[in-house]
Parts: C-alpha cells; sequence; structure tokens
C-alpha cells in the first residue's frame, strides 16, 4: 500500500486533518475524497488502517452485528461470506476501501500525533507528528474508544513469572497448546476467546468479576444463491441492510426498561443459559446480578458449551494479585497458571490523545473534558474551534450498529464544511451553551435506562462522575434525527484575526502538490 510523503523540512497545508484510519477516518476520507472540495491527509500511528480490527487478532474475533450493518452503506460489500464476519475480513475491507477509493495517496502510516494546538493568529490547526509538521484549517480526531487496552489492578502483576498480555495485543509466537492458562474477564473478547482457548490448553481458569448476559449468536454462512443474489442486485443488500436494523431497533424498548420487552429479553438469555447448563451452581455462577442491557449483551453460541469441558474452571471472582506463577482471586482460590491473557476492555472514557490536542488559550482537550467527555451534536466540544471528534462522547450504540453512527457524524462535519464554503466564516465554534443543552438533553434521555438504573457499572458511564459518556442512550433513528444536520445557531462563526495565508489548494481528487506518493 503505497502512501503519501510529507516533504522534509516543510509544514504541510491542508483544509482538513484526520487523525486515525479505521471506519470512522476512513469513511470521512471517502467522503471527502468523493466530492473533492477539500484537500485532506489522514494520519495512522499504526503501520496499517483497520482501527480496532486491525489490533485484535485474538482467536475467534468476529463482529457480533451482521456484516451487512456492520459496514458502510456507501460501500456495500457483497461478498460477506457468513452473517457475523469475521475480525480478517472486516480488516481487509477496511483495507480494500484504502484501495478502491484512491486514499493511499491521502495517507501516512506511521505517523502518531505529538500535539495539536489551535492558533489564535491564522485560525489553523498546527499540528506537530512523527513525521513532520502540518497546518490544518479543520481537525478530525477519528481515533476512537477501543484502542487503549486496559489492565485491572492486580497486586505483584510485574512479578508474575509466566508470560502475559491483552487480548489486544496478541502474542501470536506463543504456543498456548498444553499450557495452563488464565483468562481475566468474561467480556465481548472473552467469549469469543474462550472456546478456541479451551481446545489448545492444557488447564484453563477464567476469572470472572460480574457474569454476562448471553444470547445464541446463529452465525452461519450465506448459500451459493444468497451470495449470487448480492452480487446481480444491490437493492437485495439495501433491503437485508434495513432489515437488520430495523430488529436492531426494536430492542432499545428493552434498554428503555419498557414492560413486556425486557422481561422478554431477560427471560429469553435466562431460559438460554438454563438449556445450555445443566449444573445449580454453575448455573448460578453465571446468572448475572443487575438488570439485561446495563452492561453489554454478547452473543456466542459456543461460549457455556466451552466454560463446561473438564479442563476448564469458572472463578466467579476478580483475579486480586499473583505470586510466582499463581494466580489468586479476591476469593482467594489458587490457579498455577503459565500465561495470563487480559480480555479486559480499553480506557474509552478518558482517550490519552485529548492530552495532546490544545484549544483556545492552550487548554488541553483532557481538561475540558475533565469531568467526562463532552460534545455537541456529539462531535465539537467549545473553546476548540473548527474541531469534529468522531466516534467519540456518547457515539456508541448498545443495540444497533456504531457504522450507522459514524457516518450520521460525518454527514455533519460535512454540513458544516459546506457552511464555511458558502459564507465568509473561516472559523465555526460551538457555544458552551450548546454543549450544555446537549449534555442535559443526554442525562434526560439516559434518566430511566438500563444503563443507569440497571444496577452495573459498565464502560458506557465515566468512572469519576457516573455520566453516559459513551453511549448513545436511545435509538439509533434517533441519533440520526438530532444529530446528522449541521445547524450555525449553535455556533459562534467568525473570520482569522490576521490574514490568511495562500489558501491550499482544492476542488481535486488528486494528491496536493505537497505529497510525495
Amino acid at each position: 500500500m503505497s502512501e503519501a510523503v510529507l516533504p522534509q523540512g516543510d509544514t504541510v497545508r491542508v483544509d482538513v486533518l484526520i487523525v486515525g484510519a479505521g471506519f470512522a477516518g476512513l469513511g470521512m476520507g471517502i467522503q471527502l475524497a468523493r466530492r473533492g472540495h477539500e484537500s485532506f491527509l489522514i494520519i495512522e500511528q499504526a503501520d496499517d488502517v483497520g482501527g480496532t480490527w486491525r489490533d485484535n487478532r485474538y482467536p475467534g474475533v468476529a463482529c457480533d452485528i451482521p456484516a451487512h450493518l456492520y459496514s458502510f452503506s456507501f460501500r456495500p460489500n457483497p461478498q460477506w461470506p457468513r452473517v457475523f464476519a469475521e475480525g480478517a475480513e472486516i480488516h481487509e475491507y477496511l483495507r480494500s476501501c484504502v484501495r478502491e477509493e484512491g486514499l493511499a495517496s491521502r495517507l501516512l502510516l506511521n505517523c502518531a500525533l505529538e500535539q495539536a494546538r489551535w492558533s489564535e493568529a491564522d485560525a489553523r490547526w498546527h499540528v506537530r507528528t512523527t513525521r513532520g509538521e502540518i497546518s490544518a484549517a479543520t481537525l478530525i480526531v477519528a481515533t476512537g474508544r477501543l484502542t487503549e487496552p486496559k489492565i485491572p489492578p492486580v497486586a505483584n502483576l510485574a512479578e508474575f513469572a509466566g508470560r502475559q498480555w491483552h487480548s489486544a495485543r496478541w502474542n501470536p509466537k506463543v504456543s498456548l497448546v498444553g499450557k495452563r492458562v488464565g483468562l481475566v474477564g468474561t467480556g465481548a473478547s472473552a467469549i469469543q476467546i474462550l472456546p478456541r482457548l479451551a481446545g489448545e490448553a492444557a488447564e484453563l481458569a477464567v476469572f470472572q468479576r460480574s457474569a454476562p448476559y448471553v444470547l445464541p449468536r446463529g452465525d452461519r454462512l450465506y448459500t451459493r444463491d444468497e451470495l449470487l443474489r448480492f452480487s446481480d442486485d444491490p437493492q437485495a443488500i439495501t433491503e437485508l441492510r434495513d432489515e437488520l436494523f430495523a430488529e436492531a431497533e426494536r430492542s432499545i424498548a428493552a434498554r428503555k426498561r419498557q414492560h413486556p420487552e425486557i422481561d422478554l429479553l431477560r427471560q429469553r438469555a435466562l431460559d438460554y443459559l438454563a438449556a445450555q447448563v445443566g449444573d445449580v451452581r454453575l448455573r448460578e455462577q453465571l446468572t448475572p446480578d443487575y438488570e439485561i442491557g446495563c452492561k453489554r449483551i454478547l452473543f456466542s453460541d459456543d461460549y457455556y458449551s466451552a466454560l463446561q469441558r473438564e479442563h476448564v474452571r469458572l472463578e466467579p471472582t476478580a483475579l486480586a494479585r499473583v505470586q510466582d506463577g499463581t494466580a489468586i482471586a479476591a476469593s482467594g482460590n489458587a490457579y498455577d497458571v503459565e500465561v495470563l491473557i487480559f480480555a479486559t476492555g480499553f480506557n474509552a472514557t478518558r482517550p490519552s490523545i485529548a492530552k495532546r490536542i490544545e484549544g483556545r488559550g492552550a487548554l488541553p482537550l483532557a481538561e475540558r473534558w475533565s469531568d467526562g467527555m463532552v460534545a455537541h451534536a456529539t462531535t465539537t466540544v467549545d473553546g476548540f474551534p473548527n474541531m469534529y471528534v468522531l466516534d467519540g462522547p456518547n457515539a456508541a450504540l448498545g443495540h444497533n450498529s456504531a457504522i450507522y453512527v459514524i457516518e450520521t457524524q460525518i454527514d455533519y462535519v460535512l454540513g458544516a464544511l459546506d457552511h464555511l464554503a458558502r459564507s465568509t466564516d473561516d472559523v465555526l465554534e460551538v457555544t458552551p451553551e450548546a454543549v450544555q443543552s446537549s449534555m442535559r438533553d443526554i442525562d434526560e434521555l439516559a434518566r430511566d435506562t438500563v444503563w443507569t438504573q440497571g444496577g452495573c457499572l459498565s464502560w458506557y458511564r465515566d468512572e469519576r462522575t457516573g455520566r453516559v459518556t459513551l453511549l448513545w442512550p436511545d435509538s439509533a433513528t434517533s441519533f440520526r434525527q438530532r444529530n446528522a444536520t449541521f445547524d450555525i445557531s449553535a455556533y459562534r462563526a467568525s473570520q482569522p484575526r490576521a490574514p490568511k495565508a495562500p489558501a491550499p489548494r482544492t476542488g481535486s481528487r488528486k494528491p496536493p502538490e505537497d505529497f510525495v506518493p
């Protein structure tokens, strides 16, 4: 994959700089390239595109949203081989987006953002990266939420005698065949890893801090006739996508604690557990003590059966400490292990990149978000002009496809860019009042949902304030109705204080002349 090259010693000027080359960053890049109005560049700190689907290479990694819904509506893929795509298939889909949409010449890999600072003098973002300096009129932060692995506090972990790693940093060089393994966590990654580990390890201890609700996944390969229909008739994909979306949307009623929907959903999960696990004691350990939907509902056809294999043991408490090669749970139970695997999620509510972005008055984004992530329309933050955050505050869904949300945010950003193109203004900054109003609306939406009233702590909520800061606490349809259309009334618009430098090249899909492809 060829890519752009920054000229040595020069600052490259572009209209738009996109940080991150996962679904959000690439989707934004595709739409900018197709319209051909703005010069832009995508920077990515890793050596490939793909975001979480590049990073997560653990055994069994797959998506729990159907593939035809977990892909761009403007780039349907008739070749998805099965209902739920595997991680490698999604990664290849994103790489194909780069190839077929001509993004390679606008892409800088191995290019980490070191600092982005808003300049009052010329009303631009001055960005220092590991590969050079960039000046951008608009900054789009598309680094996502699933980028920074989270390791829970475990006493003496540094002294563990064996091997250890996080599921998002899988070590393929270490064979687990015949090993004694400890799997820490029972979330979305863990339930995919467990069946594969159970097929290799000699002994497997699973440390469960809290039991998840699990529903059958129902994955299957598409038939040859179905694949032919998808290839021959694009409308067939659209109809399937609409059907999958509508089915997912119906489940929002349970998340709002509406009856009988929540009762039926809870009973469906408990019935599945009862049908899969005959042992009364194990079934009790696997029964959640919170309301369904408060934490992410998981989907698996083989998790419960893997837990019941003779060499697999469920430890119903968290890993508390290690001593040499022994993993000791909060219960006091001890397990001799050679490898510890942490499937324990990500630092999602306090992204470290926020420390490296400085808005007006050199205010770090991390400081603006010191009481939790906030944004207007889930996308813009006061004090940070001409900056947009994709897949950030309140931009996750607990029941439907994240790609639908990302496409909505992309439409919002394009609307803002269109406004600037039509007006004499060069700077758009959302007002503090608009951000506060958005946060009040979200708090009200979340007030009576399972995410705040379900009796659990989850990654959807800020760990310090308890606010729902990651999740949109309503339907995907309402997300688009509220957040897709740019509205200038929420913004202060202005021109730069000093005369502008010569305008960057626009209006062409060719790489800017500063780049050496």
